[in-house]
């Protein structure tokens, strides 16, 4: 590409969006990326952001959803031969749903293992954490697919997080306990830089005090949201999160639900444009 002063842009634009979702345990990640919609608590439309799921092994969260999605993706050259199919056959799906990161990593070392004839991750290319170096620069190949789908066919992308309970050692401050992906760190850290935008979901929980007696209390958490199921879009000491752009822009909280979500996104855009 040759490029000249010509070439230079000041103009904004918003792509289609890379999502990082993280979440705890049967909260509804799946439901969300797969663009559902709710009422009063019952789902009642699907599939509205046009999804095509990438279910891997031990995952089965879209088993209930009537969406678009390939077999269950056993192996990781599986997983790019899907892909591929994407990439170079004619379809109308906008956005890839990874179901889950956190399965996909357990692909990826089994394929490196099984590229060097070793029984362990920690036995790949000699040890010494080699294993996690070769398992991180797969992933990257995994990402480039993303962002050539996204070049090319302009679909966004969905990768589904399971989470950890984690001390964080502040630099800044005391130490805490956070919620963190559940994945080793190198790919970790690859997914958050990528992501335009990492949500967070949630309930909302409450601390209750219970005398037990001879001077002594228990704590215990409760639902303090009747059922109710958030996702957060900002970081917070607790939990990850924050996007660029406009998705730097949304509020805080929002229900875990696809239709919301994207409101909030038209809303946000569409007070840039009275700003700018």
């Amino acid at each position: 590409m040759a490029l000249s002063l010509a070439s230079i842009s000041s103009k904004s634009q918003v792509r289609a969006p890379r999502i990082l979702l993280l979440g705890v345990e049967k909260i509804g990640k799946t439901s969300f990326a797969c663009g559902c919609k709710f009422k009063d608590g019952l789902r009642v439309a699907q599939g509205i952001n046009r999804p095509i799921v990438l279910p891997m092994r031990g995952e089965e969260g879209v088993d209930d959803l009537t969406v678009p999605s390939f077999p269950t993706l056993n192996t990781f050259p599986e997983v790019i031969e899907a892909l591929n199919v994407l990439l170079n056959e004619a379809h109308d799906h906008r956005f890839t749903v990874t179901d889950s990161l956190s399965a996909l990593e357990p692909l990826i070392w089994d394929h490196l293992c099984k590229l060097y004839n070793v029984d362990s991750i920690e036995k790949v290319a000699d040890g010494y954490g080699k294993g996690y170096v070769a398992a991180a620069q797969e992933f990257r190949t995994y990402l480039d697919y993303l962002d050539a789908l996204r070049a090319n066919k302009n679909m966004g992308a969905i990768l589904i997080g399971h989470v950890k309970v984690k001390r964080f050692d502040d630099p800044a401050g005391p130490s805490y306990d956070q919620y963190q992906i559940d994945v080793h760190d190198k790919i970790a850290h690859m997914a958050a830089r990528w992501a335009d935008l990492i949500l967070f979901c949630n309930t909302k929980v409450a601390v209750q005090s219970e005398d037990k007696g001879f001077n002594k209390t228990k704590q215990r958490g409760i639902d303090a949201s009747g059922g109710a199921r958030f996702v957060y879009t900002q970081k917070r000491p607790a939990h990850p999160g924050g996007g660029r752009g406009v998705y730097g822009e949304l509020p805080y909280e929002l229900p875990l639900d696809w239709s919301e979500f994207m409101a909030a996104v038209s809303a946000a855009l569409e007070i840039r444009s009275v700003t700018t």
